[in-house]
């Protein structure tokens, strides 16, 4: 871990260090390409083995979705912002991503622009908390909805 990361490196470091907060297990490849707006899969695969050689996540095994972070680079478990992790803030972040998987799928149901309105601000509450792995994969999602 003598290296430093990427911005980029970084960014996706956030990500899979949220995505994993948030579920329990890590993002598939797709879910990161899909999330951080890459081009193609081998290009995470790229960014991946990357923070792989430099220390900052590993793969369990083999399998699908085994990415964890190093949780001993941040040390008295502060994660990769350098913050300690607040199981507060955890609950905070996990009752707000349902409250807007709740709008989400009001809005298919009704494509109601009231509704629109509502997804726009819960997912700009979660970047203002600092929820950035929350944020980007809703964010995502948000455009996605939009596009159809």
């Amino acid at each position: 871990m003598t290296e430093r990361s990427t911005k980029r490196q970084k960014e996706l470091l956030d990500y899979v260090d949220g995505f994993i907060k948030e579920h329990g297990y890590g993002p598939s490849y797709r879910e990161v390409m899909s999330a951080l707006g890459y081009k193609s899969v081998s290009t995470v695969a790229i960014h991946i083995n990357g923070l792989i050689d430099k220390g900052y996540i590993r793969k369990r095994d083999n399998s699908a979705r085994s990415l964890e972070v190093v949780s001993a680079q941040y040390g008295n478990g502060a994660g990769p912002n350098n913050t300690v992790v607040n199981s507060k803030d955890a609950s905070k972040e996990k009752w707000l991503v349902g409250a807007v998987r709740e709008r989400f799928e009001s809005y298919k149901q009704s494509a109601d622009p009231g509704v629109l309105d509502e997804i726009y601000v819960l997912v700009g509450s979660l970047k203002v908390l600092g929820f950035e792995a929350a944020y980007i994969a809703t964010r995502t999602e948000l455009g996605e909805l939009i596009k159809r």
